[in-house]
């Protein structure tokens, strides 16, 4: 009986299997193929959320392709866009970005702006006005608002989250040390409030980044930067008042935007996930010698690559050096460019990530290495860009944070507050040096600032070295500090300013190929076939599958804001060992 039981249970979990598979397979040949394009078409792009470097890697992102909006993809919808005659125009729709960074938008209305070269119009929908979505909506030719949302242009504010009056609470001591007054990161846990150098820095970084968004708003409204500013401080705005200011073309609801736009003519939308399945190729894109982009994603850490639910990407420093390997050694790829999005991480894995850099520098000399910095690259990503001949950064891209830190958390007293004890049995001088049931002493901590200090004094060489200037000048400009890409470049820590494509287009001139000629970008990590990503589905393996339940829990059950703080309040030392030393950006919330 129990036999006859595990057959019919065995035989359910094989149709089930096969069922899915076929499913999957159907879904795939339906979604997989490129889709009629309309001539006379007006692409819509949906810009908002997380705006990603890189899709998600399993079976349903693959067949939802832009639908997890992408920064490539979007500009590769543009691109195709600009030279494909069936599209006619472009309404652009942004709907709410859940990063606090701005560099990502920056690219997206870099290749609005280039867009508009074609002489296709754009235009500007509005359902939500917000400071980044506003910012996007001013590369276009017209703008619209919805009559029942305001336009909440405000200006810039940074909010920082400390968590020693908590700590204290619970009897936890942060005994976390650092090289640079600047290196913020452990003020979130051993600081009450803002210490002297953490505010200068901040109110650095969001005067720049207001006079970027200024100069933007007036560039694209056609005002000068003085009235912008005057504006910014009579916002948030109705939406006549925003009319009447200038800020906007119109008020209308989203059909009577395409009344408008159509305006007697049999013009067809064209969603821009169904334009995203429309091949590069297919238009005469992404063809010619080819140039390797290697994505250097997320919180950077030892071993393969991954996702933390927490956390996010993980940059792990073994698949970055396979990729880089892969790349050096194929003969077609005549340049080389790292897209670095980190906060960084691990100052071992960061230095090991840098080495293979070096090592590709110099075994091919003849072959460009070029940064394209996105969001963040900062601390050990900026470590890791350092091997670069040119590092091309965003002027919002927060990078620099030159520093250094490291210590643990003392949980001795949060036990004893729940009626336990920590005892220890030891051999060895410092064999508790980075335990968890007492701080560290005068010898253990003597120890922990020379392997810290030793560390900071070879990032500042390595820096002066590929910015040729000195220590000394390094040093000043080091300290931890966290700066803008604009100020980073005026420093000398960043040559140029742009995105991807910028970086692409100096690769190419090192490179020398011809600035009219086509690349074809050969993308690390490579995209999977279905088929691999279908089997890995089903066998358990693969960084989806591991981390999906709780993630999909995380995002169902906690807002992104409720994320952020659990991620600061996890602290940065859950994904690496205990006592390691991190080049690690500080955590911050804007907005």
């Amino acid at each position: 009986m129990a036999r006859r039981g595990f057959a019919i249970l065995f035989s359910f979990l094989g149709f089930a299997l096969v069922v899915s598979i076929v499913g999957f397979t159907a879904m795939y040949l339906l979604f997989g193929r490129e889709p009629a394009v309309p001539s006379n078409s007006t692409l819509v792009l949906k810009v908002g959320g997380s705006l990603s470097e890189l899709a998600p890697a399993d079976v349903v992102g693959y067949l939802r392709g832009s639908r997890t909006p992408t920064v490539r993809g979007i500009v590769d919808n543009l691109r195709k866009a600009k030279i494909d005659p069936r599209v006619k125009a472009v309404l652009l729709k942004p709907t709410g970005f859940e990063s606090p960074f701005w560099a990502k938008v920056q690219e997206v209305r870099d290749a609005v702006l280039d867009f508009k070269k074609s002489g296709k119009p754009v235009y500007a929908y509005l359902e939500y006005g917000g400071d980044r979505e506003y910012y996007l909506a001013t590369a276009a030719d017209k703008v619209f608002l919805m009559p029942s949302t305001p336009l909440d242009l405000v200006g810039v504010a940074t909010y920082e989250l400390f968590l020693r009056g908590t700590l204290d609470k619970i009897g936890a001591i942060p005994d976390l040390h650092r090289i640079g007054q600047y290196k913020t990161a452990v003020n979130t846990f051993k600081e009450k409030g803002y210490t002297a150098a953490h505010k200068e820095m901040d109110e650095s970084m969001n005067r720049d980044l207001y006079e970027q968004i200024v100069r933007g708003i007036a560039d694209g409204r056609k005002k000068n930067e003085a009235d912008v500013r005057t504006l910014i401080d009579e916002g948030p705005f109705l939406p006549e008042d925003a009319l009447s200011a200038g800020l906007i073309d119109e008020v209308a609801y989203e059909d009577q935007v395409d009344d408008k736009l159509r305006a007697g003519e049999q013009r067809r939308h064209l969603d821009g996930d169904d334009y995203a399945r429309v091949g590069l190729s297919s238009l005469g894109l992404n063809k010619g010698p080819r140039i390797a982009v290697i994505y250097a994603n997320g919180t950077i850490n030892g071993g393969r690559s991954g996702y933390d639910p927490v956390n996010g990407p993980v940059a792990g420093s073994d698949t970055l050096i396979d990729y880089i390997r892969q790349a050096r050694r194929d003969s077609a790829v005549k340049a080389i460019v790292l897209r670095v999005d980190s906060p960084g991480g691990s100052a071992s894995a960061s230095d090991a990530i840098w080495r293979e850099l070096v090592i590709t520098k110099k075994e091919r000399a003849d072959r460009p290495l070029i940064v394209s910095m996105s969001d963040l690259a900062a601390s050990g990503g900026y470590y890791i860009a350092m091997p670069a001949q040119v590092i091309v950064a965003q002027p919002s891209t927060l990078t620099g944070s030159i520093g250094i830190f490291g210590g643990k958390f003392v949980t001795g007293g949060v036990y004893e507050k729940l009626g336990a004890r920590i005892e220890s049995t030891s051999i060895g001088k410092r064999a508790e040096i980075n335990g968890p049931a007492r701080p560290y002493n005068a010898d253990e901590l003597t120890k922990l600032q020379e392997q810290l200090q030793s560390f900071y004094d070879q990032f500042v060489e390595k820096v002066a070295e590929s910015r040729h200037s000195t220590p000394e000048k390094i040093d000043a400009l080091a300290q931890g500090r966290v700066w803008t890409g604009r100020q980073a470049k005026q420093n000398g820590l960043v040559d140029e300013l742009g995105g991807l494509d910028r970086a692409v287009a100096i690769a190419k001139q090192r490179a020398k190929i011809a600035a009219d000629s086509d690349v074809e970008l050969v993308v690390y990590p490579p995209r999977k076939s279905f088929y691999e990503l279908l089997s890995e589905q089903f066998s358990g393996s693969g960084e989806s599958a591991q981390s999906a339940a709780v993630t999909a829990w995380l995002s169902a059950n906690l807002s992104t804001g409720e994320i952020d703080a659990l991620r600061i309040m996890r602290g940065p030392f859950a994904m690496f060992r205990r006592g390691e030393p991190l080049a690690l950006l500080p955590f911050t919330f804007v907005r």
